[in-house]
């Protein structure tokens, strides 16, 4: 059984061996708006949550963690007006 490569937000791609349940959701997609300090972040199955920090600081902390934690293909930023 083959999984589609997800990114999951908190851990690495699980190994072969660690494969999860198809039930479990992981971050296909990380949009970063730079100008409102938010996170919009969509999962496998579709769900959709947005991360909105009220500080230039919390924002840095979040990304930081984002960058360190999601692949490069699943990260998109928004176009500044």
């Amino acid at each position: 059984m083959t999984r589609a490569a997800g990114c999951p937000i908190i851990s690495r791609q699980p190994t072969k061996d660690q494969m999860p349940a198809e039930t479990e959701d992981f971050l296909s997609r990380c949009v970063v708006d730079t100008l409102s300090k938010k996170f919009y972040l969509y999962s496998s199955n579709g769900g959709e949550k947005t991360v909105e920090c009220e500080t230039i600081d919390q924002f840095m902390n979040v990304l930081k963690m984002v960058r360190s934690q999601v692949s490069e293909d699943c990260l998109a930023y928004t176009n500044p007006l």
